[in-house]
């Protein structure tokens, strides 16, 4: 149980961050609408930044390994994710927002930063496997699930900034150029930013949402179980049948961190792209909040099963 108790401890650590983007915004020192220029600086520099910087490793068999294990890993979980929603669709009458909700985490922002702590930098590399999987998924299959159309824009996927950063990490490692040691000390600078920014911004967005509706709308419970709980539960038998396959020393770690991204709270993209396509942006708001609240305790849990059955 070490890691879920150290997993609860960078949690609570992360959480008071957000508690203080939230402070910010509810003294009326900044307005929630300004976190829009806080998620610009996220998602354009401190993202890419720290994607650079996970692939600025040494090229190993065991390392190239472990990121094929990891991709293989990130790509089974989000199968395993849109076959679920599929079968349970119908039955439990979920909406396109609870669909966008319960199948994208938020792993960006949270998976990085724990990882760090939890298992050390050397397997944030790891980290970015999922990552791109999701990226690619939110800018084909979420997007035209959200506009409801067919036609894949494999334009704007391509030449989105994290793709971009994850194809130049990977040319990096692939061809073992290392950075000069001053762009390393700047990568290592802002890969410490990814936590508390992440968490600030996720503060101020929670500011602007009146928890009331939050809390009493009883639908959205069913959302946060599945995202936080259900479908987790199934991530860790699919992680037990990878790993009994698996021939790789730390496969257990690797996993970990596919593992983590997968029982992360819903995608904070998933809100900005409802709104931009006139969605159920406040609803989809809304969800964002009450997982991202009730995360702090699901996720050490979860850990937890994982540590027990793996």
């Amino acid at each position: 149980m070490q890691i879920s108790l150290l997993l609860m401890e960078e949690i609570i650590k992360l959480f008071v961050i957000m508690f203080m983007g939230y402070a910010v915004v509810k003294a009326g020192l900044m307005k929630s609408s300004e976190s829009k220029s806080v998620s610009v600086i996220m998602v354009y520099l401190v993202i890419p930044c720290v994607i650079l910087n996970a692939f600025q490793v040494e090229y190993t068999p065991d390392v190239q390994k472990g990121l094929l294990l990891a991709c293989a890993a990130a790509v089974a979980v989000h199968i395993l994710f849109l076959l679920l929603t599929a079968i349970l669709k119908k039955p439990l009458h979920l909406d396109v927002i609870e669909r966008a909700t319960i199948i994208y985490s938020n792993a960006g922002i949270l998976v990085i930063p724990l990882v760090q702590e939890l298992l050390g930098q050397e397997y944030v590399i790891y980290s970015s496997a999922y990552i791109a999987v999701q990226l690619i998924l939110i800018w084909t299959h979420c997007k035209n699930m959200l506009c409801e159309e067919d036609k894949l824009e494999w334009k704007k996927v391509l030449l989105n900034v994290n793709i971009i950063s994850i194809i130049a990490g990977v040319v990096l490692f692939i061809f073992r150029i290392q950075l000069p040691s001053g762009a390393q000390d700047v990568l290592n600078m802002m890969n410490n930013m990814i936590g508390p920014l992440g968490m600030l911004l996720a503060g101020m967005v929670i500011a602007e949402v009146p928890l009331k509706t939050v809390f009493t709308r009883k639908r959205s419970y069913l959302s946060a179980a599945l995202r936080l709980f259900i479908y987790p539960v199934f991530v860790l038998g699919l992680m037990k049948v990878i790993q009994t396959f698996a021939s790789i020393q730390d496969s257990k770690q690797i996993l970990l961190t596919v593992y983590l991204a997968s029982i992360t709270p819903a995608c904070a993209t998933v809100t900005s792209m409802a709104q931009l396509y006139d969605k159920d942006a406040a609803y989809s708001s809304s969800l964002y909040v009450l997982t991202t609240l009730l995360s702090i305790a699901t996720m050490p849990v979860m850990v937890g099963l994982f540590e027990m059955v793996m």
